[in-house]
């Protein structure tokens, strides 16, 4: 018997009814949640209100491992990102994620700016992050030269890196699947009642039964405390970050990411490439009151073009591929929103914006610490399953390059019908195409789905809870 099937024979034995934890919202936070809950011994449940996973803020983001070096010193998000910092490091070879260790330049671009350098330089000693160094102008421009004359100076994190957003996150929660924890998507918490000893939380698909709930509901972190415990432990207001996306040709461009003097507000427009083989110009800081609405606007993309041609001026011969706009659950606290109420048996994870990616795996641990390992039905898990990771990143093997692939469907993304196949038939298979794509990176470049759309409708027929509309691609 291997592994995968031992570990799914003892869930089977306990109770399919009572779990150990339910955790509310999959986005990266929860992904990462439910992996290292499940590796602790912990039965977990998964309740994501969407059709697919990473379908609220995680789904547009960066995409930088960040080091912290400029998060808030002696706070809860400068201790979990500097954690979560180290264990992916740790960790993603194991789960065959990508990973491009680029370094970054926090650049000055004007007087004003190259005064706060300094500042910046003794945060990120007192975070830790201790190799910072400060460069001039002149080795500032032969390590990028393609870099505008007009900056000032600045100075090297070389520990910041590029990572996969997606594949990331899938791989915590595919792991945690593999390994006895459950997912229900289209399942929407509406309320729950503690006894003392048990959650009932009552979900638009059934109720389910819980010892401890966590709440990794991001943008609506705050409506799930309402509808749970009825306090109000902070307020979402959604931050609107609007990014455009240059052609591959730009990659050559840029090799480290380009960082900008951060505000109170905001860390500003970042120039940096992404795993996928673009160039990502953003994100804008706006805040707004819907939670869904991630549309883009035009004069706010001309902007981030301008900007990204005022620091790389060769950008204004590349192409922009697309553009997209990510919401990050901002609250009115500058600090993480992370409470645990123990004679309640439930944690709030609240006010993670952008710096979610890089503190998931920091998050997660510090919960688990906060819930008894006595408490859990099982015990840790020794040798856990580690499934199969997508493989997208341009600047790692891709299975377009292996043998008996099926062949080439997404051309611009070199998307073979096995890798397709393979998802679509495998665990947490997408029920929509903006999880496909997300999964496969499928009508996701240059061309945005013209020519390969026709055969990927056919190969998702009946699959997918809205069939693909070929209007435009007939």
């Amino acid at each position: 018997m291997d592994q995968y099937t031992a570990n799914h024979s003892l869930r089977r034995k306990i109770s399919e009814l009572d779990y150990d934890v339910a955790i509310v919202g999959a986005g990266v936070v929860g992904c990462a949640m439910a992996r290292r809950l499940t590796l602790d011994g912990a039965k977990v449940i998964v309740l994501e209100k969407a059709s697919d996973v990473l379908d609220g803020a995680s789904k547009g983001n960066s995409a930088i491992l960040h080091t912290g070096f400029d998060a808030p010193p002696d706070s809860l998000e400068q201790a979990c990102i500097a954690r979560g910092y180290r264990e992916f490091l740790e960790i993603f070879q194991d789960l065959g994620l990508p990973i491009l260790k680029t370094g970054a330049l926090v650049l000055a671009w004007s007087r004003e700016q190259q005064e706060k350098l300094e500042a910046l330089i003794d945060k990120a000693n007192k975070n830790g992050v201790n190799n910072v160094r400060m460069l001039g102008k002149k080795e500032i421009l032969k390590r990028e030269p393609h870099l505008s004359n007009q900056l000032f100076d600045g100075f090297e994190v070389p520990g910041e890196g590029l990572v996969d957003p997606w594949t990331t996150a899938h791989a915590y929660l595919l792991q945690a699947l593999a390994n006895g924890a459950q997912l229900l998507r289209n399942t929407e918490v509406i309320s729950g009642k503690f006894d003392g000893n048990t959650w009932r939380l009552e979900t638009s698909q059934s109720d389910v039964r819980a010892t401890h709930v966590i709440n990794c509901a991001g943008l609506y972190g705050d409506l799930v405390n309402h509808r749970l415990i009825e306090e109000s432990l902070f307020t979402v207001t959604p931050r609107k970050g609007q990014f455009v996306v240059f052609d591959k040709a730009a990659s050559g461009l840029i090799s480290s990411i380009i960082l900008p003097v951060p505000t109170k507000t905001t860390k500003g427009v970042v120039v940096c490439r992404t795993v996928f083989g673009n160039v990502l110009v953003g994100p804008t800081a706006e805040d707004q009151d819907s939670k869904t609405d991630a549309s883009t606007n035009a004069d706010a993309l001309k902007e981030l073009v301008a900007k990204g041609i005022d620091i790389i001026p060769q950008l204004a011969n590349c192409e922009v591929t697309t553009a997209y706009a990510g919401l990050r659950p901002a609250t009115e606290f500058q600090d993480y929103q992370i409470r645990h109420f123990q004679d309640r048996n439930y944690i709030s994870v609240g006010g993670i914006r952008s710096t979610g990616l890089s503190s998931s795996l920091g998050i997660a641990s510090y919960v688990s610490e906060l819930i008894a390992c006595d408490s859990l039905q099982g015990s840790k898990i020794k040798n856990p399953v580690i499934p199969s990771p997508d493989r997208l990143s341009e600047y790692h093997q891709r299975d377009w390059q292996t043998a008996d692939n099926g062949g080439i469907v997404c051309h611009c993304e070199l998307v073979t019908r096995r890798e397709i196949e393979n998802v679509l038939q495998g665990p947490m298979a997408p029920a929509t195409l903006q999880g496909l794509k997300r999964r496969t990176r499928v009508c996701m470049g240059r061309c945005q789905g013209f020519y390969c759309m026709a055969e990927v409708a056919k190969m998702t027929e009946g699959l997918f809870s809205s069939p693909i509309a070929l209007a435009n691609n007939e």
